[in-house]
């Protein structure tokens, strides 16, 4: 704890937090959760994409992630192409000048090392690099925590991404295989730890939740268009998802069952509005949903949830309730794996309706024995988590040493 005649930590969180990503802020509110209950002192603050959103929801200062506000719109004017390119250069000093006021910098969670979505190295790879480049050229001790990772294509992206990692002061990674691709990346990860996702810290939806309509499914959809190395099949994977799941949702209704459609982020919307105008009954709805919590609570109010983004399987998984993962990433199907659910899972990429009730049935009929494994692995995933934030006031947050100003836990890199 710092003594109470020091100065107060000062702690930001940075990210593309804000943005309509409900996973994303998800990681943020448990980070805050943590920082608040282990470190009330701390005074926080944010660099992120929605800074009106991130200060009217957690209270915290908040600034605008990149200068050019048009960064993640398409810029094919002469103007616009001159805008992102001096907004480069601006974010350069404005991250660095960012950095340089904090002692410690959090990146909550979040797919950061990862390309499983179409991603451009300079929009956020390039703002992860300048974060970490400037925390190490100013101090500031900069901690990746409890972020995903996955093999990347582009070698742009993978360079700044390397190079992210490595001038890191602190990494942790929310499962096995995104520590094994960093490594694979030419990273020594072998100081580093994995735990669960950051949002099974969040608090579960309470027992005893109002009694709902018998037969509820929530299917969780995704503006799924393949990952960065698709985007010459975009389209065609695409189509192939929407009318796979499409086919799945009337097949329920016509049984009489009882839909509700989750998202995760707000580019979903197409894909919610394709799907009720396709299928066309009263018995499909889609609820508005603004948090993790929503998530959670329209998840345990249902008898089976099928879900593509991964941040819906988490909500549907902490909540206790059977579940089968539409994948489109590895993590998805290591997520299930630890979970005890390695069963129930089925591609995104390759969606059959006909297999994925078939999958569905299953799932259903083992449902008990569903919901006892799922409740064991929850208690797991909390105490893991616990030894996370533990071993994070270790590195991030040591005693005032003025003979020492090395963090207690750095990432190790060999030369």
């Amino acid at each position: 704890m710092t003594p109470a005649d020091a100065a107060p930590v000062r702690v930001g969180v940075f990210g593309l937090l804000g943005s309509g990503n409900l996973g994303n802020d998800g990681s943020l509110e448990a980070v805050l959760g943590y920082l608040r209950a282990e470190h009330p002192e701390a005074v926080v603050d944010a660099l992120c994409g929605g800074p009106e959103a991130v200060t009217a929801r957690y209270g915290i200062p908040a600034t605008r992630l990149h200068w050019y506000r048009g960064e993640y719109r398409t810029a094919s004017r002469a103007g616009a192409i001159a805008g992102k390119g001096l907004g480069k250069l601006a974010d350069v000093f404005r991250t660095a000048a960012w950095v340089r006021r904090h002692d410690v910098v959090i990146v909550p969670g979040m797919g950061v090392l990862e390309a499983t979505l179409p991603l451009r190295p300079w929009g956020f790879p390039y703002s992860l690099f300048l974060l970490c480049a400037s925390g190490r050229l100013s101090g500031a001790r900069v901690a990746l925590v409890g972020v995903g990772a996955a093999g990347i294509g582009n070698r742009a992206t993978r360079t700044l991404v390397r190079w992210s990692a490595r001038l890191a002061a602190y990494r942790s990674y929310r499962d096995a295989p995104s520590r094994e691709a960093l490594r694979a990346m030419g990273v020594d990860t072998s100081h580093d730890e994995v735990h669960p996702d950051l949002a099974f810290a969040l608090p579960a939806p309470p027992a005893g939740a109002p009694t709902e309509p018998p037969g509820r499914v929530c299917v969780g959809v995704m503006a799924f268009h393949g990952g960065d190395d698709d985007r010459a099949r975009a389209e065609e994977i695409h189509r192939r998802y929407l009318d796979g799941t499409i086919r799945f949702v009337r097949a329920l209704a016509q049984e009489g069952r009882q839909v509700r459609l989750l998202t995760g982020d707000a580019c979903d919307a197409p894909v919610v509005a394709a799907i009720l105008d396709a299928v066309d009954s009263p018995l499909v709805t889609a609820p508005e949903t603004a948090s993790l919590a929503d998530l959670m609570r329209e998840t345990a109010a249902a008898d089976a949830v099928v879900a593509t983004r991964y941040h819906n399987l988490i909500c549907a998984l902490k909540a206790g309730t059977p579940t089968l993962a539409v994948s489109y990433a590895a993590k998805s199907d290591a997520l299930m794996a630890e979970m005890g659910q390695g069963a129930f899972c089925h591609p995104a990429r390759e969606v059959d309706a006909d297999r994925l009730l078939e999958q569905f049935r299953t799932l259903e009929k083992n449902a008990a024995d569903v919901r006892r494994t799922l409740a064991e692995r929850n208690l797991v995933a909390t105490e893991r988590l616990h030894h996370q934030f533990a071993v994070l006031t270790a590195a991030l947050f040591p005693p005032p040493d003025p003979h020492h100003a090395q963090p207690a836990h750095p990432a190790r890199e060999s030369a």
